[in-house]
């Protein structure tokens, strides 16, 4: 049987808008918001406490490729399969406080917002994954690293949400070490843009995962072999530092697949990326 060819942007961009079950808004801006999605049959009398699994989206940190509703497709798929799942948005280059410190504090904050929706919703916050897409995938990482972050810096949160493994969906986890790969991609200024390299002396001390290890936090690197975006080699490399760090971590190539069959729940890809969700929360449960 011929092989289908690996998922397009359009592709990806045409999917539907699935409805959450509840909105929530972490801050004032447009962007500093979050969807909670829970599985079928989840009641406020009596919620069963559920895993969850923090999602976010890509896009090259780039307002114009939106992300966060395509997201919500995973996000309504893997509430179908029995976890909560927190669709995160936040702020990107070209909206108003977007880039440093503003896009991390915006997941930082929209992480910690998951304490004030546990006890309504049944969260089981023992049970926390992050899985992350491209953009998204090094905001995963990162945020399971923010228990290291220096105290001076202005990302630095006291007793941040644990996340108990991540799960990086062409994702990019050394952004000083990677930033040629990523910039071909995403343009030659983004990077220096979100992280306001003229004025900062070391501008990926605190953004970069790769400068926060180690952090015990399992990482999963999953990639598509025929990803012109974020290559498999990114991935291994990144895998092979972390473990050097002493944390455990894997890579995953997937057959056939690009950069967004990662990030639609209809391909063949996805049913390999939640089994690998399934098997990482299964690992946290106590």
């Amino acid at each position: 049987m011929a092989q289908a060819e690996p998922a397009s942007l359009d592709d990806y961009m045409r999917q539907a808008r699935h409805k959450p079950d509840a909105v929530v808004h972490y801050g004032p801006a447009p962007s500093q918001v979050a969807e909670l999605f829970l599985p079928p049959g989840t009641t406020a009398a009596k919620p069963s406490p559920r895993p969850v699994v923090v999602l976010l989206h890509g896009g090259c940190f780039l307002e114009q490729y939106q992300g966060f509703s395509q997201t919500s497709a995973l996000a309504a798929d893997l509430a179908g399969r029995g976890y909560a799942v927190w669709n995160v948005e936040y702020r990107k280059l070209g909206e108003p406080g977007a880039g440093y410190p503003g896009t991390f504090q915006d997941v930082a904050t929209a992480i910690d917002a998951l304490r004030a929706e546990a006890p309504k919703h049944g969260l089981d916050l023992t049970r926390v994954i992050a899985v992350g897409h491209s953009a998204g995938g090094h905001l995963a990482l990162w945020a399971a690293s923010r228990g290291k972050l220096p105290a001076a810096s202005p990302l630095h949160t006291p007793n941040p949400l644990k996340i108990g493994a991540v799960i990086s969906l062409a994702g990019i986890g050394d952004l000083q070490g990677q930033a040629k790969a990523w910039a071909i991609p995403c343009g030659e200024d983004t990077l220096d843009r979100l992280l306001d390299t003229a004025h900062r002396p070391h501008p990926y001390a605190d953004t970069s995962p790769a400068e926060l290890l180690p952090t015990g936090v399992k990482v999963v690197m999953v990639h598509g072999v025929f990803d012109p975006v974020m290559p498999p080699y990114t991935g291994r490399a990144y895998v092979e530092k972390v473990r050097k760090a002493g944390d455990a971590a894997e890579i995953v190539t997937i057959p056939g697949a690009a950069h967004f069959d990662l990030v639609i729940p209809t391909t063949p890809a996805w049913t390999e990326i939640a089994g690998l969700v399934a098997r990482e929360i299964k690992a946290l449960t106590h």
